[in-house]
């Protein structure tokens, strides 16, 4: 009865609690749209709220939102041959009040696929006129709200054009954006661009409700000169705002400065949730204690792949006297010996709090990370009981510790990747042999993600799904390296072979497969590519996307998971 009452729309409620569920589930929400009306009033605004993350459907959007250009907009495309009836479109609803997500990256790798779809090539000023279009529409005639605004820039003219079409456009509306939540700022260091100053100065003069901000600075790709003009903006930035509750530091030239400024602003009572990410603590350790003592709310810390995690830190770390909580630790390749025991300190402080942990393989012949890693995996397993998200490279041989911790987790761990740099080991074959003859029979009964990217061949394979049979996996990735001859072995071809034991059992909602040869020497071959492969695949309920679109790293887990 209560079934029936819900999907005919008796209980609004608790289907607004059912449909939330399925939040950036695409095709389930697809399918609540043919529930009834109200589902389709509840789904319609989850499936555009973040539109141009949708890579393979990015195009059909744009179409629909240039319909809500006023006649005027919609004449300047007639000089590109693109008529009306392109821009004609009888709608139901008004999409662009829904969209959350501004992404002005994504935004214009969008706009070229849509242009050169329409056109066969990229035409530049075709481009930046669909663009200006998008933003026309998404902010200044709708009046959006948006949730989160973020601008990347690339080193490449095309997208720099972009960037300052769209400061243009908040110069000369500049109340379309005050309603900010979020924030990301991204290789703005890289152009001599009066427009970039000027977006800061904005922010820092303007905004002072934006509750998440990410400051990406990649040292490898940025001037000293632009970078000391911009940094002088964040600071400002920072003191300005209200109700600050993330904060995202990545890959910083330095970070001293802007790090401290967080002790003296009024983000010491909001302040919840830091994001350590290719981070050298080198320069703020003698500042960790001071900075985090001033942080009055702060809950809980990230370290993504940073630097100088040594004793020194550990020590600043253990001498906090506000509580709060590591829930991610990732290292990176190698751990010198003199740390060791340091981080297996660290570990048992936050060991019932730590949620999301990995690290990547050593390189060849290092013999002593061998060791190290064996040393943290029976830490890891002794203490560390609620590990949600889980990643790692190819065990050594000899090392169950990694099947072991999986199993002790199975009522935790929920997201699982095991990955390794082919060029990395001279024994690749065979280490990603054992991982497929062990593995299977030790995951839970239920992964919301699984990547494997290893060597693979049938007989091992069949062994993994044959022990894993009980598992259900929503997202599965495969990548399968294997070793180039001019006559591929037959043991190695997985891509039909699969269909078997997933396809005909649907095991999986979402499958992503991609094969490559170690040496470059072929083309990669992609299932999604395979069209008449993926639509069998769909008859089956299963979804098959691009690699790339599936995969989920620990950066982006982290950031995704994470409320404010």
């Amino acid at each position: 009865m209560a079934c029936s009452k819900i999907f005919s729309g008796d209980l609004p409620e608790l289907s607004y609690e059912i449909i939330q569920y399925f939040r950036k589930d695409i095709s389930t929400l697809y399918s609540c749209i043919l529930v009834n009306r109200l589902w389709c009033r509840l789904a319609i605004p989850l499936i555009w709220e973040d539109p141009f993350s949708l890579l393979t459907q990015n195009s059909r959007y744009i179409n629909t939102y240039l319909c809500f250009l006023n006649e005027d907009g919609k004449a300047r495309f007639n000089e590109y041959g693109i008529n009306d009836n392109l821009l004609l479109l009888n709608t139901s609803f008004n999409y662009p009040r829904f969209i959350k997500y501004l992404d002005t990256f994504k935004i214009s790798n969008s706009v070229e696929d849509w242009v050169i779809t329409l056109k066969y090539k990229y035409n530049h000023m075709l481009g930046k006129l669909v663009y200006r279009s998008l933003i026309e529409v998404l902010l200044i005639e709708n009046e959006v709200n948006s949730h989160s605004f973020e601008v990347v820039l690339d080193m490449n003219f095309t997208y720099t054009s972009y960037f300052d079409d769209t400061v243009d456009s908040i110069l000369q509306n500049p109340n379309l954006t005050y309603n900010i939540r979020g924030l990301t700022l991204s290789y703005v260091s890289l152009f001599e661009s009066e427009n970039i100053f000027l977006f800061l100065k904005i922010f820092c003069s303007n905004y002072n409700s934006i509750s998440s901000i990410v400051f990406k600075f990649p040292k490898y790709r940025i001037k000293i000169k632009n970078y000391k003009l911009v940094e002088n903006y964040l600071s400002p930035i920072i003191i300005s705002q209200n109700n600050l509750k993330k904060i995202s530091f990545e890959s910083f030239v330095n970070l001293y400065s802007t790090f401290l400024i967080l002790k003296n602003s009024n983000c010491s009572n909001t302040l919840n949730t830091i994001i350590f990410y290719f981070i050298n603590f080198k320069n703020i350790i003698g500042i960790l204690q001071e900075v985090f003592d001033q942080l009055n709310v702060l809950e809980s810390i990230h370290i993504i792949y940073c630097d100088s995690l040594d004793s020194d830190f550990v020590q600043q770390i253990f001498k906090v006297i506000k509580p709060f909580k590591l829930r991610s630790l990732f290292m990176k390749e190698t751990i010198p010996n003199d740390h060791i025991e340091s981080l297996l300190l660290l570990l048992q402080k936050f060991s019932d709090c730590l949620e999301n942990f990995g690290f990547e393989s050593g390189e060849i012949g290092q013999v002593f990370y061998r060791i190290q890693k064996q040393q943290l995996f029976e830490f890891i397993m002794k203490y560390c009981k609620k590990i949600r998200y889980f990643y790692s490279g190819i065990p050594y041989y000899g090392n169950n510790s990694i099947y072991l911790f999986i199993e002790k987790n199975q009522h935790n761990i929920n997201y699982l990747t095991i990955e390794a740099d082919i060029t990395s080991y001279y024994d690749y074959g065979e280490l990603s042999s054992t991982v497929l003859q062990n593995l299977g029979q030790v995951l839970p009964s239920r992964l919301e993600y699984l990547c494997l990217a290893l060597s693979f061949i049938t007989s091992d394979l069949e062994i993994f799904l044959n022990n894993s049979q009980n598992t259900f996996i929503k997202k599965l990735l495969i990548s399968n390296k294997f070793q180039y001859t001019p006559l591929r072995k037959e043991d190695t071809e997985i891509l039909f072979f699969i269909k078997k034991y997933i396809m005909k059992k649907e095991r999986v909602k979402y499958l992503a497969i991609v094969e490559s040869d170690s040496n470059a020497s072929t083309e990669p071959v992609e299932l999604f590519f395979l069209k008449n492969e993926v639509n069998e695949y769909k008859l089956n309920n299963i979804i098959v996307q691009k690699y790339n679109d599936l995969y989920i790293d620990a950066h982006s887990y982290i950031n995704n998971h994470l409320q404010y």
